[in-house]
């Protein structure tokens, strides 16, 4: 269980493990549009944070 991904290693991912903002940003990167570096907080590491 991977709780924080770079851009790049989220490529391919599920959408509910990434969340919806997350993937869209992952998708725009990956088809070349201008987005900023960046990394996602995965919804395993939001569920264990409100546990």
């Amino acid at each position: 269980m991977t709780l924080v991904r770079l851009f790049e290693e989220a490529i391919g991912q599920d959408r509910f493990q990434l969340g919806g903002k997350g993937h869209g940003l992952v998708e725009m990167s990956s088809i070349g549009l201008p987005v900023p570096p960046g990394l996602i907080i995965t919804t395993d590491a939001c569920k264990q944070y409100y546990a």
